[in-house]
């Protein structure tokens, strides 16, 4: 912990804090990395789960796959590391560890790369801090599980009740797509029977609203604006190999900025300010002092 001291001098000092997180933030609930260790893409084939062209080819399978995903994120709950960064985005707090922040940007944005939603639950949840301020200290870049689109109309719903979103997807066995689920009986836009033509009830049929290989993440221009103010950017639990958000730090450097960063490892190609190797969730609350 050499950089503890001089960490915590720059945090004091900082005016635009963000935070990255990946992967490793959410292992400790319970929901397994990509790329790490058992982690999901050693096991299934991505290009047959997360590409647009895969949900064209066998809707059938990648909404097996994300049933059993979503099932796993509704019973997780979140852990230190998720807690300590909705502590950390309380004002209370941040006047007491980051008394220097921009009144632009008065709590650090929070990136998720993860689509469990456990951040935005932990944010929310707090009685310091209402929904409307809690939604504005996160974006999810790569989606919400919790969430439908639909492909006709286009309408975004969140449901977070462990009720599937079609009863066929109920009796799938978990994590297989050996049960060939027949498009009109996976999830339709209002439910079934739904053929009305209205927004939110026109029958379509629905996809999980996550960001798939190929696909552009959310927010990305509200996310390259922060970037450009960012003179503090915290990696939580993200190797940071996969672009766009592999390129961010280089980006906070490139304008002065520093960049910490707390994951089992070093992150490779990185040029990294502060390094706290270990679980998150044990050196994140122990850095912020939380």
């Amino acid at each position: 912990m050499d950089d503890l001291a001089s960490f915590r001098d720059a945090l004091a000092s900082a005016k635009n804090v963000i935070i990255l997180a990946g992967a490793g933030l959410s292992a400790a609930s319970g929901i397994p990395t990509y790329r790490g260790q058992g982690g999901l893409w050693l096991n299934f084939d991505e290009t047959k789960l997360a590409k647009p062209e895969a949900f064209t080819d066998d809707p059938s399978a990648v909404w097996q796959f994300y049933h059993t995903r979503r099932q796993m994120c509704l019973d997780a709950e979140p852990n230190a590391a998720h807690r300590a960064i909705a502590n950390f985005c309380l004002p209370l707090t941040l006047a007491r560890i980051a008394p220097a922040l921009d009144p632009r940007w008065p709590a650090p944005l929070v990136i998720t790369q993860n689509m469990d939603a456990l951040s935005s639950r932990v944010l929310s949840s707090s009685s310091d801090r209402d929904k409307d301020a809690a939604e504005k200290c996160i974006i999810e870049m790569h989606g919400c599980i919790f969430e439908t689109r639909c492909t006709s109309c286009g309408h975004i719903q969140r449901a977070y009740t462990p009720t599937p979103f079609s009863e066929a997807l109920s009796s799938a066995q978990a994590q297989s797509s050996s049960v060939r689920i027949p498009v009109e009986d996976l999830p339709r836009c209002g439910g079934p029977g739904s053929a009305s033509n209205r927004y939110g009830r026109c029958g379509g049929l629905l996809r999980p609203n996550v960001v798939w290989f190929g696909e552009v993440p959310n927010c990305m221009g509200d996310i390259a604006m922060r970037m450009n103010w960012c003179d503090l950017l915290l990696l939580v639990g993200t190797s940071t190999t996969v672009y766009p958000a592999a390129g961010f730090a280089k980006t906070v450097k490139e304008r002065g900025g520093k960049v910490a960063v707390f994951n089992l490892e070093p992150n490779e190609g990185v040029d990294a300010d502060f390094t706290f190797v270990g679980k998150c969730e044990e050196t994140l609350p122990l850095v912020l002092g939380l």
